[in-house]
């Protein structure tokens, strides 16, 4: 059996590290769960099981993948510290996490997409402001992955790398966001991007969704190239933004060049603004994440 299969030696106690932290992901998302219903004053079980509400059960979708993500970046990193330890620190995270998430939330609605309210939306059975607070969630869950990952340890000054981290979220989400605004505008007489969203465009929220999750793939990119110490706040948090808002523009440019190759005789701005053309819209999300994986894997390779 040795000659057909050969594994990697693994430590014992794997299996009951594993426990421990599946145990404890799956109390957090259940925690997820009973805070999205407080904070939005409604029932998750009446969203979801009675008023077959799409839009709600999208938005929490991603806030627990979001959760997910950031975990991944701390299971087996305290497992030095023994059982107890291990589980304070999944705890510890994932308690960070949920913040960092709701606050994030909370900012995307009231600065990013400052001219609707999502929650509301998404209490009307919105699907395409849905997907778009998902994306936003994922792609914010993303980029606190990989600052947890770049600043090594669990003392102050990582919580505060991972604080000052939340600062670079928002700012790439505006960022990425208003970029396209623009554009938005500049292409179509100056109409709305956040008032066609309200309106139910799917397709326009699809774009959007690969532009963010992309851009965040691709500002994941910066810890490889910055350098992390633990006593500089400043320069920490300023390598992270003067970085990110290169690579957000970088990705931009290139998914530009790359859709006016590959979708070459079709007219893609038209057919995803105009005549909401999914299928479009769809490749161009593909791209966006496709384009990002590709200097993801360049700079951490």
């Amino acid at each position: 059996m040795e000659q057909l299969v050969k594994l990697v030696p693994l430590s014992s106690d794997i299996l009951i590290y594993l426990a421990i932290d599946i145990s404890i992901t799956i109390a957090l998302l259940f925690a997820i769960r009973a805070l999205s219903g407080l904070f939005t004053k409604t029932s998750v079980r009446i969203e979801l099981g009675e008023k077959d509400n799409f839009a709600f059960g999208i938005s929490l979708a991603g806030r627990m993948l979001s959760l997910t993500i950031v975990l991944s970046a701390v299971v087996g990193r305290h497992t030095h510290l023994g059982f107890e330890g291990a589980a304070m620190g999944m705890l510890m995270f994932g308690g960070i996490g949920i913040v960092l998430a709701e606050v994030g939330r909370y900012a995307h609605d009231k600065v990013v997409l400052n001219r609707l309210d999502e929650n509301q939306m998404i209490s009307e059975k919105n699907v395409s402001v849905a997907l778009v607070d998902a994306a936003s969630s994922i792609a914010s869950a993303i980029i606190i992955k990989s600052i947890i990952e770049w600043a090594a340890g669990a003392d102050v000054n990582t919580f505060i790398a991972i604080l000052s981290g939340s600062m670079v979220v928002l700012s790439v989400l505006l960022l990425t966001t208003r970029l396209y605004e623009h554009r938005y505008a500049s292409n179509n007489q100056d109409n709305s991007f956040q008032g066609d969203l309200c309106k139910g465009q799917l397709a326009l929220a699809i774009q959007h969704s690969g532009n963010l999750i992309g851009t965040a793939i691709a500002v994941s990119s910066a810890g490889a190239i910055l350098v992390y110490d633990p006593h500089s706040y400043v320069s920490n948090i300023t390598g992270w933004l003067i970085v990110s808002a290169g690579f957000s523009v970088f990705l931009i440019i290139l998914s530009s060049v790359s859709k006016r190759i590959i979708l070459s005789g079709v007219k893609w701005k038209t057919e995803v603004d105009l005549h909401h053309n999914v299928g479009i819209a769809s490749i161009e999300f593909v791209l966006a994440i496709g384009l990002a994986l590709l200097i993801t894997g360049l700079f951490s390779g």
